[in-house]
């Protein structure tokens, strides 16, 4: 077992037949992207257009490869590449970026796809309409079944290199959260009024764990990842009618934490807290599972806090 060492390419153009940056240009927006943890906000979005005259779907698309670069594949070394667009509370259009994650030594179910890490990053960080979602790869069964929880599965558009679907037409006849009882959906939750009740609770966490997609186990459930020098990166839970493809808050956490650049060891990571409901708790053997694949880590911090 090892640390997941993450590394980016340094001296390589983005060239394909979208649009062409130079070596220095890529390099900069690596960094950018780096910087601003798998985001691209729409002034960045507008200055790129700019400069290459494009429009942002051709941006969207073109930027696909880097995207691919974050992944963390030690199993497959089948590295995926996934791109959202969305809007934000202002309507503005922002793009985020996602990878897979495999986790060495550990049962393959337990890897985060990379159209699962860009939409996660993409509800995470405040967007409240999916446009479309390009890929470098065809979506799998799974991630199909994943984006089918969405507010808006039905309308947002699926770019790949070649070829465009609505997910209807890649999943005909498909089982969502309706056929639960659901009427909510990831992006378009029921309205959490309660509190947790623990003294001294890292407001950030409880916020997360409140925010979960959990109309399922109930299990409101965040993960904070705190570093020594580069800040602290939060997951939700976000779970599935099919039960399978849900994300777990430490899978959702690991997958923001690369986005970031960053090498999951013990010289970058000072602590791992979980927070549960207290009486609905089932993500901690799964997060102890993910840690597994890695040395040297800090011991998993667990609170089981009631919901009031």
């Amino acid at each position: 077992m090892a640390s997941a060492t993450f590394t980016v390419q340094q001296d390589t153009a983005l060239t394909n037949s979208h649009f062409t940056l130079s070596v220095a240009q890529t390099a900069s927006l690596r960094s950018q992207l780096k910087s601003q943890r798998g985001i691209l906000n729409s002034n960045n979005i507008k200055q790129l257009c700019a400069q290459l005259n494009v429009s942002d779907d051709v941006l969207l698309q073109g930027l696909v490869p880097l995207a691919s670069e974050y992944a963390v594949a030690p199993v497959s070394d089948f590295h995926v590449g996934a791109i959202v667009k969305a809007l934000d509370e202002k309507g503005e259009v922002n793009f985020y970026f996602g990878a897979n994650v495999e986790f060495d030594h550990q049962a393959l179910s337990l890897v985060v796809h990379a159209e699962q890490s860009a939409i996660n990053n993409a509800w995470l960080n405040g967007a409240k309409k999916i446009v479309k979602i390009a890929i470098s790869d065809a979506p799998c069964g799974y991630c199909r079944q994943f984006m089918n929880e969405l507010a808006d599965a039905k309308e947002f558009d699926i770019l790949l290199p070649d070829q465009q679907f609505k997910l209807a037409e890649l999943l005909p006849h498909s089982f969502g959260p309706t056929d639960l009882g659901n009427e909510f959906s990831l992006f378009n939750p029921k309205p959490q009024q309660g509190n947790f009740s623990f003294d001294g609770l890292d407001e950030t966490l409880a916020r997360f764990a409140l925010n979960a997609y959990v109309p399922y186990s109930q299990n409101f459930s965040a993960v904070k990842i705190s570093t020594f020098s580069d800040g602290d990166f939060y997951g939700s839970y976000a779970e599935n009618a099919a039960y399978s493809p849900s994300l777990s808050p430490l899978q959702s956490a690991l997958s923001q934490f690369f986005l970031a650049g960053l090498s999951f060891n013990e010289s970058t990571v000072k602590g791992i807290t979980l927070l549960e409901t207290a009486g609905r708790e089932n993500q901690s053997q799964v997060a102890k599972a993910v840690l597994a694949s890695f040395t040297h880590l800090p011991a998993l911090k667990v609170i089981s806090a009631p919901l009031k």
